[in-house]
C-alpha cells in the first residue's frame, strides 16, 4: 500500500485547506483510512478516521471544522479543514490498516501503513 499526501501549506487563521492521500488501488474501498498530525516536540495524534462510505469518526478538537470524504474511482482520501487554528500547524500524515478499526481508531499502533506527511502551518 502507497501513500502520498499533497496540499499542505501556509495559511491564515480562519482559513482553509484541503488535504488529499492518494493511495493504491482499492485501499480507500477496503481499508479504513486515518489523517494523523505531529507537531514539533508533540506526540503523533489522531484527527480521523474513515471506513467504508459513512463511517467518520473525528477528534475532538476538530469536531465540527474539519471534513473527511473519499473518491473510491481515484482511490483518495480527502481532509478539508475550515477555521484553521494556529495549533492545528502540523505535519500531517495519512494511514491506511486493513478492515474496519472498531476501537483506537485514532490510536497510530493501528495503522500499518503511512504516507510521508504534508505540512500543515496556520499563521498571521
Amino acid at each position: 500500500v502507497q501513500l502520498v499526501e499533497s496540499g499542505g501549506g501556509l495559511v491564515q487563521p480562519g482559513g482553509s485547506l484541503r488535504l488529499s492521500c492518494a493511495a493504491s488501488r482499492y485501499t480507500t474501498t477496503y481499508y479504513t483510512m486515518g489523517w494523523f498530525r505531529q507537531a514539533p516536540g508533540k506526540k503523533r495524534e489522531g484527527v480521523a478516521s474513515m471506513y467504508g462510505d459513512i463511517i467518520t469518526r473525528y477528534a475532538n478538537s476538530v469536531k465540527g471544522r474539519f471534513t473527511l470524504s473519499k473518491d473510491n474511482a481515484k482511490s483518495t482520501l480527502y481532509l478539508q479543514m475550515n477555521s484553521l487554528k494556529p495549533e492545528d500547524t502540523a505535519m500531517y500524515y495519512c494511514a491506511a490498516a486493513q478492515g474496519f478499526i472498531s476501537d483506537g481508531y485514532l490510536t497510530e499502533a493501528k495503522y500499518n501503513y503511512w504516507g510521508q506527511g504534508t505540512q500543515v502551518t496556520v499563521s498571521s
